[in-house]
């Protein structure tokens, strides 16, 4: 699902958050009104409406409405958009809800995720080979992009049967060099994410035996902005939620409008039409702002990033300082909180897309 995420890399992109953090600007230097964004994305179906937006004049004519200037900048690798959006030098990014968790947030930046895009509904799976039962896992090496949202995938896989993780061996591979080292014949389990999945699928002998859609609404795709850009910039919020609503409204159609923004999108993607459109079937867009901010409210939500954090901090994601996993602080609309309410650097704020769906933006 998402670009690939190796062990020293997130390490060390942890390290670079917790760093920033302790370079955070005092409220004396807090940022100021200003009229041009950068907002980051890297390649996902979920997150091709960004691009298209941009190719299309959505993203101008939203952005003129409130007088800013809004660029789209693609960042072709995953990890490096988030580090530079930890960096402070995005404004805002694509990001899946565990890597918003354990990077940016447990490095101290203040992150709003203000639109909750899509989730993985069989975007993500378990893949073995000469088995159908993910029970035959057992003792394997499984192969996959390790501390990402693949190895979680896995964790609640195996809990599901009632299996630990150490009932495997897992063995870190880049999403890059996923197809190619499940080629080998000795390769017989891996976890990925499309389009690598589907053609891993495809290989003879191999079923998947789990996937992201037996855990619906778990593995999330949001857009992040820094909490206090977007507080001395309301505007921005408005423009960001503006462009995405119209965008997704458009790709939805399926008419010849929004056939050829969706051919568009593949294209942007380095893919095909059809081959997108597959893509889209396992990712569950939340096109409709009224279901948006009904997922980013519902009692779920606390469910998933509770066990989300838990995974995370079993695993060292929130730093070697770390006493429990309450260490990062997370609010919920309705004034709900996990973690330390005291130190909230993850917020849901559903209140851009409550706009969008009251027709006030």
């Amino acid at each position: 699902m998402l670009n690939g995420i190796r062990v020293a890399g997130r390490m060390a992109l942890l390290a670079c958050a917790l760093m920033a953090a302790s370079c955070s600007p005092t409220s004396s230097d807090a940022p100021k009104p200003r009229t041009e964004f950068n907002i980051g994305w890297s390649i996902y179906a979920g997150w091709m409406p960004w691009p298209y937006a941009q190719q299309a004049g959505i993203v101008k004519k939203w952005a003129d409405k409130y007088g800013l200037k809004i660029n789209i900048v693609q960042v072709n690798d995953y990890v490096e958009s988030v580090n530079q959006y930890t960096a402070g030098r995005l404004d805002g990014v694509t990001v899946a809800n565990m890597d918003a968790l354990t990077i940016p947030a447990a490095g101290g930046k203040d992150t709003s995720a203000i639109i909750v895009g899509d989730y993985s509904n069989g975007n993500d799976g378990i893949l073995l080979k000469g088995a159908d039962k993910l029970d035959a896992i057992k003792g394997r090496q499984v192969y996959l992009v390790e501390l990402s949202v693949s190895h979680y995938l896995l964790a609640r896989g195996l809990d599901s049967i009632g299996m630990p993780l150490t009932s495997v061996k897992t063995v870190n591979t880049s999403d890059a060099d996923m197809v190619g080292a499940f080629v080998a014949p000795e390769v017989t389990a891996a976890v990925a994410w499309n389009p690598q999945l589907s053609v891993m699928k495809a290989m003879p002998g191999v079923k998947q035996v789990f996937s992201s859609a037996d855990i619906p609404g778990e593995i999330l795709d949001l857009l992040v902005v820094d909490t206090a850009t977007l507080k001395a910039n309301p505007n921005l919020g408005k423009a960001l939620v503006g462009i995405w609503y119209e965008t997704t409204a458009l790709m939805q159609r399926q008419d010849a409008e929004g056939k050829a923004a969706r051919a568009a999108m593949a294209k942007l993607a380095g893919s095909t039409p059809e081959a997108f459109d597959g893509q889209l079937s396992t990712t569950y867009l939340y096109a409709d702002p009224k279901a948006a901010v009904q997922a980013a409210s519902a009692p779920a939500l606390i469910t998933t990033m509770t066990r989300v954090r838990d995974f995370s901090y079993s695993k060292g994601l929130f730093g070697q300082g770390a006493k429990s996993a309450d260490v990062v602080g997370m609010a919920f609309p309705g004034n709900k909180t996990l973690g330390d309410a005291n130190h909230i650097t993850l917020r849901f704020d559903a209140s851009y897309m409550q706009m969008a769906a009251d027709g006030k933006l």
